[in-house]
């Protein structure tokens, strides 16, 4: 376990916590206002942390995939790897389903962006996009018994 950073492996501080909280204190509207990237090094850090479990992992993906936005490739890469400290195969296809479904209509120009981002960790890794294991498309596709 790495002593800098409290535990935490990545660059990440805990002030950068601090400014998260901070930015959601200091707005006077309703909605809290948060740049990006606090929040994405928020998750980074979540996801890299030594004494994660399976529960937190899908507590934090769940939370992610909440947002009004797509989740960046540094911490899709720490998801996943977090999935593989688990040995969670399964939720790492799942939550790269996920990501590809947040694309909304423009998955054509994110969802390439993101797998080439993500691609020499999933090698290391091991693990298979949803597309190469074919569950991009159903795998018994029956009409509706409502469509006649």
């Amino acid at each position: 376990m790495n002593k800098t950073n409290g535990g935490r492996r990545s660059g990440c501080s805990t002030s950068t916590k601090d400014e998260f909280c901070r930015e959601s204190r200091d707005t006077s509207s309703d909605v809290a206002t948060v740049s990006p990237h606090p929040l994405s090094c928020r998750y980074e850090c979540f996801f890299n942390r030594e004494d994660i479990d399976g529960w937190d992992i899908r507590q934090g993906m769940n939370d992610l995939l909440g947002y009004d936005a797509v989740p960046e490739p540094p911490v899709i890469i720490a998801a996943l790897q977090a999935c593989r400290r688990m040995n969670d195969y399964a939720m790492t296809v799942r939550f790269l389903e996920a990501v590809k479904n947040k694309c909304g209509n423009r998955v054509n120009q994110i969802y390439p962006y993101i797998v080439q981002e993500i691609a020499p960790t999933l090698c290391e890794l091991g693990c298979d996009l949803p597309e190469t294991l074919c569950y991009h498309k159903p795998e018994l596709f029956l009409k509706s018994v409502f469509e006649y």
